[in-house]
């Protein structure tokens, strides 16, 4: 498919994005039985907000607009292929699938490297740049299990 009104509304709001200076040219729509319940676009620098990318705009915009922190069955339209942040978000929102236009070897193109992220994920926690220490897990461990009986818990 060469023409869908979902991607290209992506791409406008990407664009328009770009123009305004509000961050990266990035721009994504959330879509559910075929209308727009989301936009997002990229405000990291207008915000000073390094989560604010455009699909986690897009989900936050939709999650609010539906009333719910559930979108499954609902589609992104992003005018670039995911971060490993941004992937993370769609699948915790139970997204079903994604298009994307631009690819992440595009947003490398232009000094978008996401990259060492996926990078760093896989490497074991002593070889990753910023240290992962564990502290406490007994304590923390103990509202686990305070959760795990909790009767009016709202799960998710």
């Amino acid at each position: 498919m060469t023409d869908n009104p979902f991607m290209k509304r992506a791409i406008e709001l990407s664009k328009i994005n770009m123009e305004t200076n509000a961050g990266g040219p990035f721009g994504a729509v959330i879509v559910k039985d075929g209308k727009i319940i989301g936009e997002g676009w990229n405000q990291v620098t207008s915000t000073n907000d390094p989560t604010a990318h455009a699909e986690v705009q897009a989900i936050r915009n939709a999650c609010k607009n539906l009333n719910t922190f559930d979108l499954h069955g609902a589609e992104v339209y992003t005018s670039c292929e995911p971060c490993p942040m941004c992937l993370s978000a769609i699948y915790w929102a139970r997204c079903t699938k994604i298009y994307y236009g631009n690819t992440k070897k595009d947003a490398a193109s232009i000094k978008f490297d996401d990259d060492f992220i996926y990078q760093e994920i896989a490497k074991p926690y002593p070889q990753r740049s910023i240290p992962l220490v564990p502290l406490m897990r007994d304590e923390a461990f103990k509202i686990f299990q305070i959760w795990e009986q909790k009767v009016d818990k709202i799960p998710y």
